[in-house]
């Protein structure tokens, strides 16, 4: 898929000043100016949720993997890296096994519970997150989280930008 040149809405030159920099997914899904908005709307909403920025960055990790997404694995390790997650902790996250975070270690089992289920999850591993703390505006998140990412991987599978992270493949 081609690369827009034409920002009309000035939704890249915002992508831009928010990240430093303007990676390829942006830009390609700016061909849609409403699918653009909508998406950087629910992560910018998101961004002021209740869960960590570590979180939703292993959250982003596991829909990639889960998805097979190497451009979002690559651009969540990188990330990740950032945020301070160790080699250990990125490949943990990858496979949804045993944060060392009970909390964190309960969002990413259910999240990969949403995601493995479409969203009907087990009353049993419900309850399991809510022993471990997860409270409903994190329950909310979760899902959310999962339909933004599963958002980008999917128009990555579709437009195949080019890979502008240091590879890590899904």
């Amino acid at each position: 898929m081609p690369q827009l040149t034409e920002d009309p809405l000035g939704l890249l030159d915002q992508t831009r000043r928010q990240l430093g920099r303007l990676p390829n997914l942006y830009a390609a899904l700016a061909n849609g100016p409403a699918a653009l908005a909508g998406y950087l709307a629910l992560r910018d909403h998101l961004d002021r949720g209740d869960l960590s920025a570590r979180i939703r960055e292993q959250l982003g990790l596991l829909a990639a993997q889960d998805n097979g997404c190497t451009y979002c694995v690559s651009a969540h390790t990188l990330r990740g890296r950032k945020l301070g997650l160790t080699e250990e902790e990125l490949l943990r996250t990858r496979e949804a096994a045993d944060d060392t975070d009970p909390h964190a270690d309960a969002v990413l089992r259910l999240a990969r519970e949403v995601m493995r289920t479409g969203g009907r999850v087990e009353d049993t591993a419900l309850a399991d997150a809510r022993q471990a703390g997860v409270t409903d505006a994190e329950l909310a998140e979760i899902v959310a989280h999962v339909a933004l990412n599963t958002l980008s991987n999917y128009f990555n599978h579709l437009a195949q930008p080019d890979l502008d992270f240091p590879e890590v493949t899904a």
